[in-house]
């Protein structure tokens, strides 16, 4: 299933400064030459992806239009200026119709597979149920978005072909800068709808989630609301989205593996049709380039253990 993007659907594109260091099916890896690892920041992309399958697009119920809002659309575009710093960044290749890396390889709704072997350990939880696991089911809107179910043979192929590979692969990433800085930290980057009118409350534009301190020390947390906010740009912790799967699985702060899941309104940075990068893009590439070294000089390597709680 894995495979070339349909030709009317947007590919990834690259800074130009930039080549990707490995290319995969599931992904693309920058920084990190060499086997250098100049920054303990590591970034993941993983709702960006823009290749549809031509299969996967046959199975739809349907256009293509319709399963391009499960994208975090354009959310690679924000991380350039970091790839161009030589920061190492993961930015998923497919499409989130296909696969949701941002959910548990058990998540599964069993209305959406076929031959599923007798007793199989499925997950379910409030995404899922909702519509929105590892294989989207179904949209606002748009009811079911596919013909039929999956066959299990075709929804382990998409797990071990996309979903560990990505995960695999961030997984040594963190390992790689913790090795060489005493910890790593993981900024994965979202993007959001605009959230609604809250009466007397003026709402975020962004979003940091850490799991309700699970996945990253409150004092980095704390540190990257404060870069934000002295940008004048509005904050909140945790609410409506206080992260998922990868930064559970990823952030470990007691074996100096951090994670913070950054969700950024999408009219920062796309027209009012939230479809085309805008001038916005410039000004997010800037603030995460702020973010990411206010992260990084946040503790030096000495005093980790002191300081992560």
């Amino acid at each position: 299933m894995v495979g070339a993007s349909h030709p009317d659907i947007d590919s990834p594109s690259f800074p130009s400064s930039c080549a990707p260091v490995e290319r995969h099916a599931a992904f693309d890896r920058f920084g990190g030459r060499s086997g250098s690892v100049s920054s303990p920041i590591v970034i993941s992309v993983p709702h960006a992806g823009r290749e549809y399958p031509a299969p996967l697009l046959a199975q739809a119920r349907v256009p293509a239009i319709t399963l391009r809002r499960l994208e975090d659309r354009y959310s690679d575009l924000l991380a350039h200026g970091l790839i161009d710093l030589g920061h190492e960044v993961l930015i998923a290749r497919t499409a989130r119709a296909l696969i949701d890396l941002n959910r548990d390889e058990r998540e599964i709704d069993p209305v959406m597979l076929r031959d599923a072997p007798h007793g199989a350990a499925l997950r379910s939880t409030a995404k899922l149920r909702g519509g929105l696991g590892l294989f989207p089911r179904r949209l606002q809107g748009a009811n079911e978005l596919w013909r039929g179910p999956l066959d299990w043979s075709e929804a382990q192929c998409r797990i071990a072909q996309v979903h560990r590979p990505y995960h695999d692969a961030l997984a040594a990433m963190m390992a790689r800068a913790r090795d060489v800085h005493g910890y790593a930290i993981l900024i994965d980057l979202h993007s959001m709808p605009p959230l609604p009118f809250t009466p007397g409350q003026d709402a975020p534009h962004i979003v940091l989630g850490d799991r309700f301190g699970r996945s990253a020390s409150n004092r980095l947390t704390a540190r990257a609301a404060d870069v934000m906010q002295a940008r004048g740009i509005r904050v909140a912790q945790n609410h409506p989205y206080p992260g998922n799967y990868l930064i559970d699985r990823h952030g470990r702060p007691d074996r100096g593996l951090h994670a913070v899941q950054i969700e950024i309104d999408r009219s920062l940075y796309l027209d009012s049709a939230l479809d085309r990068p805008t001038a916005g893009v410039a000004a997010m590439q800037a603030l995460l380039i702020d973010l990411a070294q206010a992260l990084a000089d946040e503790w030096p390597a000495t005093d980790f253990a002191q300081a992560a709680e």
